[in-house]
C-alpha cells in the first residue's frame, strides 16, 4: 500500500462504504403540537414589557435571579447593565425572552438556553452558549474559545472574531463567525452548520463526523477527516440568506466561501487493526 495515495488506501479498507441510517430523519414533534415545544413551567412574557437592572454592584447569582423574577412577573424584554464581565450570566433560560446585555460578559454566558434572543454588546469569555438549545445569541464584538461548545439549535453569531476550538463537539444549530476562528474549529462536530466569514487556524474540522463548515478566508491546515466538497446553489443561496439576515454578507457575495465537510473515513475506526489506524491518522 506504499505507493497509495490517502484516497486509495481508505477505498482499499473500505472506509468509505458505510451509509448512516438511524434516525437522522425522525419527526419527534407535529406542528399543531404547540404544547410540546415548550416548557410546561415557561412563564409567560410580553415583549412589549420592557425593564432594566443595573447590575454593576450585584453578583452573578443576583443578576440571573432577578432576571427569572421578572420573567415571572411577565417581563418580555429585559436590558442588563453594566455586567463587568461576569461569568455565567443569563444561564439556563428555558423560554421566550428578549435579553439584551449592554457590555462584556466572562466565561459560560448564556449557556444551557432554549428559546432566548440574547444580544451582547461587547465582548464575551470562553464557552459562550454552551449547549444552546434555541434562541437567538448575538455578540457585537469578539469572543473566547470553545465557542458554541456543544451547541445544538439556534443561530450563534459573532461579529468579530473567535477563539479556537469553535463549535467543538457541536450538534445542531448555525454558528456565524463575521471574523477568523482558531485552531481545532469545529473539532468533532457531529451535525449543524458554520459560517466563518475570515480565515480558519489550524486543524479545522479536526475528526468532525458530520455536518458542514464554510470558510470566507484562507485555511491554515484541515484535521483529520475534514475534505473540501463542492460549493452548490443551495449552499450560496443559505449563507446568502443567512449572512444578509445578520448584516454580515460580503460585498463580494458567497462565491469565495470554502466548503469543508466530513470524508467519513472514521466512521469504521473502532474496527480498524493498528496499522490501518496509523494509515487513517
Amino acid at each position: 500500500m506504499a505507493g497509495l495515495s490517502h484516497e486509495e488506501r481508505a477505498r482499499d479498507m473500505g472506509l468509505t462504504t458505510e451509509q448512516l441510517t438511524g434516525r437522522t430523519q425522525q419527526v419527534f414533534f407535529e406542528p399543531e403540537e404547540a404544547e410540546n415545544f415548550t416548557y410546561p413551567w415557561a412563564p409567560e412574557v410580553d415583549f412589549n414589557k420592557r425593564t432594566e437592572v443595573d447590575a454593576d454592584a450585584m453578583t452573578t447569582t443576583e443578576v440571573n435571579s432577578k432576571i427569572r423574577a421578572l420573567m415571572k412577573e411577565g417581563h418580555g424584554s429585559i436590558v442588563i447593565r453594566n455586567p463587568r464581565g461576569m461569568h455565567g450570566l443569563g444561564v439556563g433560560i428555558l423560554s421566550r425572552l428578549n435579553l439584551i446585555f449592554e457590555g462584556s460578559l466572562g466565561y459560560f454566558a448564556v449557556g444551557l438556553i432554549d428559546g432566548p434572543n440574547v444580544r451582547i454588546s461587547g465582548r464575551v469569555g470562553w464557552s459562550c452558549a454552551e449547549n444552546m438549545m434555541a434562541g437567538t445569541v448575538l455578540i457585537e464584538k469578539n469572543a473566547g474559545s470553545t465557542f458554541g461548545a456543544a451547541i445544538r439549535g439556534g443561530d450563534l453569531v459573532c461579529r468579530g472574531s473567535v477563539g479556537s476550538r469553535t463549535g467543538i463537539d457541536m450538534k445542531g444549530g448555525t454558528i456565524i463567525v463575521g471574523g477568523d476562528t482558531g485552531m481545532l474549529s469545529g473539532f468533532m462536530m457531529q451535525r449543524g452548520r458554520m459560517v466563518v466569514c475570515g480565515n480558519a487556524g489550524k486543524d479545522l474540522g479536526d475528526s468532525m463526523y458530520d455536518g458542514t463548515i464554510y470558510i470566507g478566508g484562507e485555511i491554515k491546515s484541515l484535521g483529520v477527516d475534514a475534505v473540501p466538497a463542492e460549493l452548490t446553489d443551495l449552499d450560496r443561496a443559505w449563507l446568502t440568506r443567512k449572512l444578509t439576515l445578520y448584516g454580515l454578507l460580503p460585498e463580494q457575495g458567497v462565491d469565495r466561501f470554502q466548503k469543508i465537510v466530513a470524508g467519513k473515513q472514521l466512521w469504521n475506526y473502532d474496527n480498524l487493526e493498528p496499522l490501518e489506524k496509523k494509515l487513517i491518522l
